[in-house]
């Protein structure tokens, strides 16, 4: 967003609206915040009140302009109702809790919400997608296919009916096997998936697009279907190389660098990953993401030396959470080249720089499968 989205000049308007903060959350420095404030995916958008200090407003995921411009609007409202009597409506509750990451309880304070408002409410929209994300983060994989069949009609030819499509397809592929509603669910969601990508009236962010060639990569998997799978993950990566090739500054180029590693990793192109993460390095010589990713790309490879080298380098500017990551990977590298002791010692730092994490930053779970890891070396 950063590189495609906020430099957008139809957003000057809003210049004098907002105190706008960005968070690097792997610095130290912003622990504090990340605790207070804590941040379940990435990029996640607040709108916060500064009388109160609490999240008004949650926006989970990328954003178009006018969905960002929506954003505004609503968390402007939220603000307004935290402060006086309407903060006892059911949208400003939910959206306090949401904000507070009570995500079952604001789950189901979305569902009263939704019931009071028409399709043609302009905050419509952002509910359906908050309740959708509650259902994904407690994992109701169910209530998140239901929610997305029933709504999805009402947001057709949106932005955010093909991401209720796209989650709608990915909770039905989590259902288990046995589920009477999960063929039906996945085809109907995989076609309308398919439709938002062909439809060319339909704005979307080129993140949302490549995660929507995602979804209907595994759909194509979990089929079985080998030869439809490797169709859709041509026209994925096919796809992203010819907005890199678009792309005006390295800048944009370099954000689609997840992206269309994972396409081309799905179409069997991963070699060609490596000049295009070389040149984000050259372009970005301070940043670890090129290293690192050039160091998974040796890594599933088997080119182990050009793997460690590329970890190293990697390792020398990482700093916070993401330090852990790069450790993990050069474990990966130690074991594929035989030496696990070598690996041991490794792990043995990651859990140790883990421990010494500031809380905000410190992940309990990360730790614990570390751990685990380790004992099994």
């Amino acid at each position: 967003m950063r590189a495609f989205v906020f430099t957008d000049q139809a957003l000057a308007k809003h210049a004098g609206q907002f105190v706008w903060l960005s968070i690097d959350t792997e610095k130290a420095k912003n622990a504090a915040f990340s605790k207070k404030y804590p941040i379940r995916a990435w990029p996640s958008l607040y709108v916060i009140d500064p009388a109160r200090e609490k999240i008004a407003l949650r926006w989970v995921g990328g954003a178009t302009v006018p969905q960002l411009e929506k954003l505004f609007a609503d968390g402007t409202k939220a603000v307004k109702a935290g402060g006086g009597s309407g903060s006892t409506t059911l949208l400003a509750r939910a959206d306090a809790l949401y904000g507070d990451g009570r995500y079952a309880e604001a789950g189901e304070a979305y569902k009263k919400a939704l019931e009071t408002l028409s399709p043609k409410d302009p905050q419509y929209p952002r509910v359906v997608e908050s309740l959708l994300f509650c259902y994904q983060t407690t994992r109701d994989r169910s209530s998140c296919a239901a929610l997305a069949r029933s709504r999805l009609a009402s947001l057709k030819g949106t932005p955010s009916g093909a991401n209720l499509a796209a989650s709608g397809l990915d909770c039905s592929l989590s259902l288990p096997p046995n589920d009477p509603t999960r063929g039906e669910s996945v085809a109907a969601f995989a076609k309308e998936v398919r439709a938002a990508l062909a439809d060319p009236a339909l704005t979307l962010a080129e993140d949302d697009r490549s995660a929507f060639y995602s979804s209907l990569f595994d759909e194509r998997e979990d089929a079985k279907d080998a030869e439809g799978a490797r169709r859709v993950a041509t026209a994925w990566a096919s796809e992203l190389d010819e907005a890199a090739a678009r792309a005006q500054t390295p800048e944009q180029r370099t954000a689609l660098d997840p992206n269309r590693l994972n396409a081309l990793e799905a179409a069997n192109r991963l070699p060609d990953a490596i000049a295009m993460l070389e040149q984000s390095e050259k372009d970005f010589p301070k940043d670890y993401n090129p290293p690192a990713r050039l160091a998974l790309v040796y890594l599933k490879l088997q080119r182990y030396d050009d793997a460690m080298t590329a970890a190293n380098r990697a390792l020398e500017r990482v700093y916070g959470p993401r330090r852990i990551r790069v450790l993990s990977t050069i474990v990966d590298i130690q074991l594929g080249k035989g030496d696990r002791a070598g690996a041991r010692k490794t792990l043995e730092d990651a859990v140790t720089f883990a421990d010494g994490l500031p809380e905000g930053q410190r992940n309990e779970e990360q730790v614990a499968s570390l751990r685990r890891k380790l004992d099994s070396l």
